[in-house]
């Protein structure tokens, strides 16, 4: 299916366009579910997939099992706040650098590095630290730099795997649904821990699970021309820095899919704190957790649901829809008159969401340096998490003077700017990309 005029990015081993050609017929046609599973079956990918699930346990509930622990050892909540934040300023600042390092050199080193590293880091500050401890919160800046970079690896290795335009946007669905399945399974994990144990134990817990699952995923084998494209053929490096530039922010295309991901993420952080407060003022604080699920769950089944059929309609053209149609499900929250009502335009609202993440990578892949993919992907998934962070910054200064229907609306504001900034680099984002062709060795 050509969903744009650029050629897709595949290996030119012997089998692959056999492999990629096989599943080209049928994917509009096939269900969901069936082509998650040939996905996932093909030779080399269940491993890695496999592992990478493990691996991103951590990701997830981090910040929150840091809080818990540090209010377990008695700690403020401003010092858990603290400790919390300190960790995603860790992850900001170290993030890009680690995933340059993967594509410069490959995962292993790095995978073995940081599976080791991670654990270790959060193990000495659970165990041989305190609150108000000079050495907590250069722990968490540590432990945040030495996350392993799993969704990097596999968003990547999603990119220059031998597969036909479908499939790689199969692969992409995949991330996106994996990453809401997290968002609501982790927490239940870190609680069902707690349950046995201590706060410390759990985080301690989830954190060598995380380094368990980087080291199998070090080790684990890929398809031929998966891993270090960066360096494997000079003519390819020739090729980008003729036709493109090297690094990933100097891209105007790359730099405009960072700001409409930013964009959209703001809305996020702005209603995490309108939520509770909106749950609250109407006399059932008790309710939060079952409203922000129905917020996660929705964008599962959006994924399930609106991903069944495989678009014909090019991604540069089919993202900014689905940006708006996020902005328009966000702008359903203005309009609620209970917690019920708001369960329930969150269910709505979310649907999108996932979609708009898969359709994110999807151009992520197309239009950075194929050198620089790592990287490309952990710019835009930082992007995300500054936004959400602005987001709840300005959700806190914002509610006492306007409430949290207001914030709803300040919401609704930021989303349809997403949206339109999104509409405004459609041209941009329809750039051909550069993909030259490599030889498996």
């Amino acid at each position: 299916m050509n969903l744009s005029p650029r050629r897709s990015r595949r290996d030119t081993d012997p089998g692959s366009e056999e492999r990629a050609g096989d599943a080209k017929p049928t994917p509009a046609t096939d269900g969901l579910l069936v082509r998650f599973r040939a996905l996932l079956t093909r030779p080399r990918v269940a491993g890695a997939a496999g592992w990478s699930v493990v691996a991103r346990f951590p990701v997830y509930l981090m910040s929150l099992a840091m809080v818990l622990t540090i209010r377990e050892q008695g700690g403020s909540y401003a010092q858990a706040g603290l400790i919390a934040a300190l960790y995603t300023v860790g992850m900001a600042l170290g993030s890009p650098l680690i995933a340059r390092r993967l594509d410069r050199s490959g995962r292993r080193g790095v995978l073995i590095g940081t599976g080791l590293a991670y654990p270790s880091t959060l193990a000495t500050l659970v165990w041989a630290t305190e609150p108000g401890s000079w050495a907590q919160p250069l722990l968490a800046v540590a432990a945040g730099v030495v996350l392993p970079p799993t969704n990097a690896c596999m968003r990547s290795w999603w990119a220059r795997m031998p597969l036909a335009d479908a499939e790689r946007e199969t692969a992409y669905l995949w991330e996106a649904l994996l990453t809401e399945v997290l968002v609501i399974g982790a927490p239940l994990m870190l609680a069902a821990l707690m349950l046995v144990g201590s706060a410390g134990s759990a985080l301690t817990t989830v954190a060598v699970i995380g380094g368990v699952g980087a080291l199998g995923l070090a080790f684990v084998r890929l398809p031929a021309g998966t891993d270090a494209a960066a360096a494997s053929d000079p003519r390819e490096a020739e090729a980008h820095s003729r036709d493109g530039p090297r690094h990933v922010l100097r891209d105007p295309a790359m730099l405009v899919l960072v700001g409409i991901m930013a964009a959209c993420s703001v809305p996020v952080g702005l209603m995490t704190l309108a939520i509770p407060a909106f749950v609250s003022a109407h006399g059932s604080s008790g309710g939060t957790g079952v409203v922000y699920a129905c917020w996660g769950v929705g964008s599962a089944v959006g994924a399930l649901w609106l991903g069944r059929a495989q678009s014909q309609v090019a991604v540069h053209v089919r993202f900014p829809r689905l940006v708006l149609a996020y902005a328009v499900g966000t702008g359903l929250t203005v309009l609620v008159t209970s917690p019920a009502t708001l369960a329930v335009a969150l269910a709505v609202g979310s649907l999108p969401i996932a979609l708009v993440s898969a359709n994110e990578m999807t151009l992520v892949s197309t239009l950075a340096d194929r050198r620089l993919l790592a990287e490309a992907f952990t710019w835009a998934s930082l992007a995300t998490v500054l936004g959400d962070a602005v987001g709840q910054q300005a959700g806190g200064l914002l509610m006492d003077p306007i409430g949290p229907r207001g914030v709803f609306a300040v919401a609704f504001g930021v989303a349809l700017a997403g949206a339109g900034l999104a509409f405004a680099g459609r041209r941009l984002l329809a750039r051909e990309a550069v993909a030259p062709e490599t030889h498996a060795t």
